[in-house]
């Protein structure tokens, strides 16, 4: 016979990665919902959220994620402020960077468009006398004042603030409301005030919603065990349309595999106060004559003789004690099919630490001899758009807070804050309709996706 809980638990949330304890969060202790369940046959924060970059910038080519990333970082530094930085918040920024001349007109547009978006001023940084000068970032914190960014053009400038960059960079981006944190922390800390505010966490799978006229009525677990419940929050990672099918919803989402690897740097290639570093431009890696005929010779190999995308990317991981750098680097954006244990690439470091090599010569110390990297990731649930799903289903009672494409640590709070104000009938923000699922029924965003432009994913 299957057990049941009370009939008053007020939300059940399928879930507990990033998503699901932060909505918990900002149900149980911003709006006063008195019993929010939270559902996830795994502990919290075991699956993909484990193995996140834990980074986040308010710098995007779109309005609407501009302004939600912008509030959600007032809310991770509010959230900093009252927990003593439990989950060491930094603002050393992200630093993009390249090597071709003839990108730096493109590159400003693109930055004084961002601006005008509303995520900060644009400083131009020539190396001129008459300018003002260039501010560095603090290693640590987050009460810095500088937001936007600062394009800095002059290689004397960007060679004198971060030693160890190629001397080819022609220009470098740094974007300043971003950097880092402990995605752990937060979540814990996000559990821990959910709970004393009366959520609790149950082990289960959830196997089928049940409806009655379109509405939800209570959720079975694989054991038997019932909760019901009027109100579900679909909070479920990478499982996020197949929990959306036990409601008969099909979403507009899919996943990609996202890698990275970490590895100690003895040689201090990367400096440990150094912001996340990021090459723009495409690139062949760098073999010798030896290993480019080796590597010709294997038909499931050639392709890493070929351009290769943009977008590698390096940061120091740990206190300044530590030696290990994170590698990361999308250069097949598949659409896969969920798997666990998570498929990875033995290449992958190899491949990574080559593609860093262009913007950090350093790296090539490495070559073939780095000692056992760590190798994990996640899958990015998104959009075609990249724009995340919060808000109602079209099922009575449902809501979702999902499709966080690699940017779900940094729009935790935000996406939470938002999901919270749906469930609990409070104000939404003007960015809302952005995120809400009914977009897509409107004729003029479709039209907008034909042509939609860059993800922004980094």
């Amino acid at each position: 016979m299957s057990s049941a809980y009370p009939a008053e638990e007020e939300v059940v949330i399928c879930g507990a990665g990033i998503a699901g304890v932060s909505a918990a969060y900002f149900l149980a202790a911003r709006q006063g919902v008195q019993r929010v369940i939270l559902v996830d046959e795994l502990p919290p924060l075991s699956l993909t959220s484990d193995h996140s970059t834990e980074c986040y910038r308010n710098w995007w080519p779109d309005e609407a994620m501009v302004a939600l990333l912008s509030r959600s970082i007032d809310l991770l530094e509010e959230l900093a402020e009252i927990s003593n930085n439990v989950f060491h918040l930094n603002r050393r920024g992200y630093l993009y960077c390249t090597a071709e001349a003839a990108k730096i007109p493109t590159i400003q547009q693109s930055a004084e468009a961002i601006s005008r978006l509303g995520a900060g001023p644009l400083r131009i940084q020539r190396g001129l006398p008459s300018e003002p000068p260039y501010i560095p970032a603090q290693a640590e914190g987050y009460r810095q004042g500088l937001s936007g960014a600062d394009l800095l053009l002059d290689p004397a400038l960007i060679q004198q603030n971060f030693p160890g960059l190629s001397g080819s960079i022609v220009a470098a981006l740094h974007v300043r409301r971003a950097g880092w944190f402990s995605a752990q922390q937060l979540g814990m800390y996000f559990l821990e005030q959910a709970r004393l505010h009366g959520a609790s966490f149950v082990s289960g799978r959830v196997v089928e919603v049940e409806k009655r006229k379109q509405r939800v009525q209570a959720v079975l677990l694989a054991d038997g065990r019932r909760i019901e419940t009027n109100c579900l929050v679909l909070a479920a990672g990478p499982y996020l349309p197949e929990a959306a099918r036990m409601l008969g919803i099909d979403l507009p989402v899919y996943n990609e595999l996202h890698l990275k690897a970490a590895i100690n740097d003895p040689l201090g290639v990367v400096l440990r106060r150094s912001p996340l570093l990021i090459w723009t431009d495409p690139q062949e890696l760098d073999w010798s004559e030896e290993e480019r005929q080796a590597i010709a010779e294997d038909p499931q190999l050639t392709w890493l003789l070929q351009t290769l995308p943009s977008g590698v990317h390096t940061r120091p991981e740990g206190g300044s004690g530590s030696q290990m750098i994170l590698m990361l680097w999308e250069y097949h954006n598949a659409r896969v099919e969920v798997e666990f244990p998570l498929p990875t690439d033995p290449q992958y470091p190899e491949i990574a630490l080559r593609g860093l090599s262009r913007m950090v010569p350093g790296f090539r110390g490495y070559y073939g001899k780095f000692a056992r990297p760590r190798i994990d990731g996640g899958y990015y649930t998104r959009t075609r758009e990249n724009r995340p799903l919060v808000g109602r289903l079209p099922v009575e009672g449902a809501y979702v807070i999902g499709a966080l494409s690699g940017f779900g640590m940094m729009a935790c709070c935000g996406a939470a804050e938002l999901l919270a104000a749906y469930v609990a009938h409070g104000a939404l923000p003007d960015y809302a309709p952005a995120f809400a699922l009914e977009r897509y029924q409107d004729p003029g965003y479709q039209k907008r996706l034909e042509n939609w432009g860059e993800s922004g994913q980094l």
